[in-house]
């Protein structure tokens, strides 16, 4: 499981005193208890769970870099985006522009969406199948000029 392979490379850490993966694994390890104790969800979270939870840790971490940046706080930024990379590590691989923009034309004509009046449910369809693995803003966006052009 993704959460054993998690605390195994914690321990990693600790002996190569990696101060960046330990406080990174330390933050995922917590928030995927959290998840698991709030009562919210199952009392033990599957693969899949643990990739959800980390992945709102990434988005976390993407936008406090983003934060810090505006603040001028480049050093924090860069701790963030540290984490951040370490992360993703633990996370599907991200879709290139080209790939996304295939997958959803592929999807749009399999399901005879051609209009904004589709565009709820081409979102679900595409959606499903992306599963996480590119931002939600960027695939929002490539469909609606998909069903608008």
């Amino acid at each position: 499981m993704l959460i054993d392979t998690i605390r195994d490379d914690l321990k990693t850490a600790m002996k190569a005193k990696d101060a960046d993966t330990l406080r990174t694994l330390r933050s995922v390890i917590a928030a995927v208890q959290e998840a698991e104790t709030s009562g919210k969800g199952p009392s033990e979270l599957d693969d899949d769970g643990v990739q959800a939870v980390i992945a709102a840790q990434a988005k976390n971490r993407v936008e406090a870099a983003e934060a810090f940046d505006e603040g001028g706080r480049t050093e924090q930024a860069a701790a963030e985006r540290t984490e951040l990379a370490i992360l993703e590590t633990y996370l599907p691989a991200k879709l290139d522009e080209a790939e996304l923009e295939a997958m959803v034309d592929r999807i749009l004509a399999a399901n005879g969406f051609d209009s904004m009046q589709n565009m709820g449910a081409a979102m679900k369809a595409v959606n499903a199948e992306v599963d996480g693995r590119a931002d939600g803003r960027a695939v929002a966006d490539l469909v609606k000029s998909k069903l608008a052009g």
